[in-house]
């Protein structure tokens, strides 16, 4: 799990790896960067002779970040239920599509966001199945599957034998197997493009065409911006309230953007970026979407002066 040597430039180096398995074992951009902090400081704070005997710092580290990840999932069925309403994972821009680079994009440079590959393993869908596994078949899940680390390595992790870490990532795969095909991004865009022009027209006639009539929509706001507290379930109803949406939200704009890699919509009122919503689509229909409203979820899409 790394390279080999104790150069300081060679940990600098493994942060980006280390960001990238923490956000999706946590699906949180903060908590992950917290983790992989909280892994070079029990890195630095390694008496120097204890450091030399690590042959692969990069595994050490990654070793301990999934351990940290490991104890924070742990723990995040208590945390979820102190959350107000529904809780989701953070979504993350695509800084291209802002048309700026560096530190004029929707966040500096620095940004542990600005170094998530954003892939399938990424997309909102993704890591809510993540979320429906144990803390123990999501690491070996996402550190096997994902990354492709050997289960010898997970189970040095774990604290369980290879054996068991591979039942643990077959049935976390099964899980993942279950959910419904995807759509592929293009087919995505066409309906999330159509969903938007719908949504401005208030056209709910349009938007029940272009729901499952099994559609479920869930909403985070965290108790910090204004949101439904349970899901809306079915397809007219998610219309309805969409168009109530668009009549009370006087100013808001909307945009197609990309949401951890997949088409999604970003609503902005004077540039500020308001809700971000992710969308499952199958059979060219709209069978799921996740709209974030939290402002502490959306840092990453806030635009610098």
């Amino acid at each position: 799990m790394g390279t080999v040597g104790t150069g300081a430039d060679e940990i600098a180096g493994e942060q980006r790896q280390l960001i990238n398995v923490a956000y999706r074992l946590l699906g949180s951009v903060t908590e992950a960067e917290d983790a992989v902090q909280d892994a070079y400081a029990r890195w630095y704070a390694l008496p120097r002779s204890r450091q030399e005997e690590i042959l692969s710092p990069g595994a050490w580290l990654t070793t301990v970040t999934s351990r940290i990840c490991l104890d924070l999932l742990g723990s995040a069925r208590a945390r979820r239920e102190r959350y107000v309403g529904a809780w989701l994972p953070e979504p993350l821009p695509d800084r291209a599509e802002w048309g700026h680079t560096g530190g004029t994009g929707p966040a500096g440079p620095s940004d542990p966001a600005d170094q998530i590959v954003l892939d399938e393993s990424v997309s909102v869908a993704f890591l809510v199945v993540l979320e429906s596994m144990t803390p123990a078949e999501r690491v070996a899940f996402v550190l096997h599957d994902v990354f492709r680390y050997p289960f010898a390595e997970i189970a040095d992790v774990l604290g369980r034998t290879p054996a068991a870490c591979k039942q643990l990532a077959a049935a976390a795969r099964r899980r993942v197997s279950a959910a419904q095909p995807r759509a592929t991004v293009t087919g995505q865009a066409d309906v999330v493009r159509h969903v938007k022009e719908a949504w401005e027209s208030k056209d709910i006639a349009a938007l029940v065409s272009l729901l499952n009539p099994a559609a479920v929509m869930t909403a985070d706001g965290g108790g910090n911006a204004g949101a439904v507290l349970r899901p809306v379930e079915g397809g007219a109803r998610i219309a309805q309230y969409m168009v109530a949406i668009a009549d009370k939200a006087s100013g808001l704009e909307l945009l197609e953007r990309s949401v951890n890699g997949m088409p999604g919509l970003v609503a902005q009122r004077a540039g500020v970026v308001m809700t971000v919503a992710a969308f499952d689509v199958s059979d060219g229909r709209v069978t799921r979407i996740w709209a974030v409203r939290n402002p502490e979820k959306l840092r990453p899409w806030a635009r610098e002066s």
